[in-house]
C-alpha cells in the first residue's frame, strides 16, 4: 500500500474509475482535493490531517436543514459545502405544500451523499433503507478525522460502546454521530465518546474506555498523545460494502494494530 503525503491539486493517477474520497477528476486524470495521506491500495484514497469534513460520494452523513424550498431541502453537513436534497430523492412522494412537515429547518436526518460534482455541487439521497429523519436521541459531534478512531478496526470500538451503554450509535463520515438510549446512558456513552475523541492517539485506547464505562476506578483520562435498530445497523455495516470498505481502509490508515 502507497502511503505518502500529498497536496491539493497534485496528480494522483489517470484510473479515473478508482477515485474515492478526498480526490476530484479532471481532463481525464486524478488530483488531490486534500492535504494528507494518499491510500491507493484498491481506490484512490486522501485522508485529511484535519479540517472541516470534505463531502465525498457514497458517504453516509448526519446534515441538517437550513433552508427549504418549493422542491429541495438544503442540508447543513459540517462542511464549507452544503448539501442539496432534491423532493424526488425523499423515500415517499410528497407535494411541494408538505415539505415543510416533514422536514423543517433545524431538523436532522441520516442521509447520503449521492454525487459530487467538481465544481463541489451535493447531491444527497434518502431513497435508501435506514436513511430517515432523526426524531429521537442526541447527535454529537467530533472531528471527522477522530471517525476511524471511534469506529475501531472491524469495528471494535463501535461494538464495544453499543454494548456497554445498551444505546444504539450511528457514526457519519462527517463527525456527526447519532446515540439513542435512556437518558443516563446517552450520559455515559457521551463522555465516553468525548474520551476517544481527546486521547485518540493514546496506546490501549479500547481498555481504557471499557474500565471507564465499567467505572473501574484506574483509568487514566486526557493522555493527549445491545442492540442496534435494524435499519440503523445495516446502513452502518452490511448495506453497501464499498463504503464499508472505504471506512475499513480509513481505519487501517489511521491506526496500529498495538492501539488496540
Amino acid at each position: 500500500m502507497n502511503k505518502k503525503l500529498v497536496i491539493p491539486g497534485q496528480f494522483l493517477s489517470s484510473d479515473v474509475k478508482n477515485a474515492g474520497s478526498g480526490t476530484y477528476i479532471d481532463d481525464g486524470k486524478v488530483y488531490s482535493l486534500l492535504y494528507g495521506i494518499l491510500n491507493d491500495k484498491k481506490r484512490i484514497n486522501v485522508l485529511p490531517f484535519s479540517g472541516k469534513y470534505i463531502p465525498s460520494r457514497n458517504d453516509l452523513v448526519i446534515g441538517t436543514v437550513i433552508v427549504v424550498t418549493p422542491s429541495n431541502w438544503i442540508f447543513e453537513l459540517g462542511s464549507a459545502y452544503d448539501g442539496l436534497l432534491h423532493v424526488s430523492e425523499f423515500p415517499r412522494r410528497i407535494e411541494s405544500a408538505q415539505m415543510k412537515g416533514v422536514m423543517s429547518v433545524g431538523d436532522s436526518a441520516i442521509i447520503r451523499i449521492k454525487d459530487v460534482n467538481p465544481a463541489m455541487k451535493v447531491e444527497i439521497t434518502m431513497r435508501e433503507r435506514g436513511l430517515r429523519v432523526i426524531k429521537d436521541g442526541r447527535v454529537i459531534e467530533i472531528m471527522p478525522t477522530k471517525v476511524p478512531r471511534l469506529i475501531g478496526h472491524s469495528g471494535s470500538m463501535i461494538s464495544m460502546l453499543k454494548k456497554e451503554t445498551n444505546c444504539e450509535i450511528f457514526v457519519g463520515q462527517n463527525g456527526r454521530v447519532w446515540i439513542n438510549g435512556k437518558d443516563n446512558d446517552m450520559d455515559r456513552l457521551g463522555e465516553a465518546i468525548d474520551m476517544i475523541s481527546r486521547n485518540s492517539n493514546a496506546s490501549g485506547l479500547t481498555d481504557m474506555v471499557f474500565k471507564f464505562l465499567r467505572n473501574e476506578s484506574d483509568v487514566e483520562d486526557d493522555v493527549d498523545t445491545n442492540t442496534v435498530s435494524e435499519d440503523v445497523e445495516d446502513i452502518q455495516t452490511d448495506d453497501v460494502e464499498e463504503v464499508s470498505e472505504d471506512t475499513s481502509r480509513k481505519v487501517d490508515m489511521l491506526l496500529d494494530p498495538e492501539d488496540e
